[in-house]
């Protein structure tokens, strides 16, 4: 697991490999969508947590396909799924690797772009603790739709088709969480929920990705 762990970060990292995607995208939607509400700082407030959250869900779709589709490609998926690491293992790992290159980034650039986004300072702590425990289940999420597609050329466009209704849970969560800190409302209800979604995806993501590239590549 920690070989690919590494393997995928350092062809995320190579010219082309897709890292910086997420985080220049999450970056330039913020910045237009403030330019395009012309800066009032009212209608920013009261847009800012839902637009974070749901920038930051568009942002893990981009490399989404390349998830397993490059491996697929090249032939070292199976090699991956004869080997004795069990394929549940190299799908969680692969996870991983996706979220440190996309969720992670989202994650630290947070606070700057709240700021420009006019979000109340109260809610800055659980914009940023809501990203980090949400954004992993993203990642697992998408690792089912990517399996699913794994064999199919250009089928970023079926990607999204079917992952975006699975993550309408953690986006209406999130933005809950962040909505009512900001609103000084106790957030705490919508953050365990958050918390069970991503556990929940971290138990069964891995198991329902395995299975969906066997079928897919037999």
């Amino acid at each position: 697991m920690t070989s690919i762990f590494w393997r995928d970060l350092a062809l995320a990292f190579r010219i082309g490999g897709g890292a910086g995607q997420a985080l220049v995208f999450f970056l330039l939607a913020v910045t237009l969508l403030a330019f395009g509400t012309g800066g009032e700082p009212d209608v920013l407030r009261s847009v800012a947590p839902g637009a974070l959250w749901v920038f930051a869900l568009l942002s893990c779709l981009l490399s989404l396909d390349r998830l397993f589709q490059a491996d697929v490609e090249d032939g070292s998926m199976d090699g991956l799924m004869l080997a004795s690491t069990p394929l549940e293992a190299v799908v969680l790992a692969k996870a991983a690797a996706h979220w440190v290159t996309t969720g992670l980034p989202m994650i630290l650039a947070a606070p700057i772009l709240a700021a420009l986004l006019n979000l109340e300072p109260a809610a800055y702590g659980m914009l940023i603790l809501s990203l980090a425990i949400g954004t992993p289940a993203l990642s697992l999420i998408g690792a089912i739709g990517a399996a699913l597609t794994a064999s199919v050329r250009r089928g970023g466009m079926l990607l999204s088709l079917l992952v975006l209704p699975l993550y309408i849970p953690t986006l209406v969560a999130g933005a809950m969480a962040v909505r009512a800190s900001a609103a000084g409302f106790e957030a705490w209800p919508y953050l365990g929920m958050l918390s069970a979604i991503t556990l929940g995806c971290a138990a069964l993501a891995p198991f329902a990705s395995a299975a969906a590239l066997r079928i897919t590549l037999s």
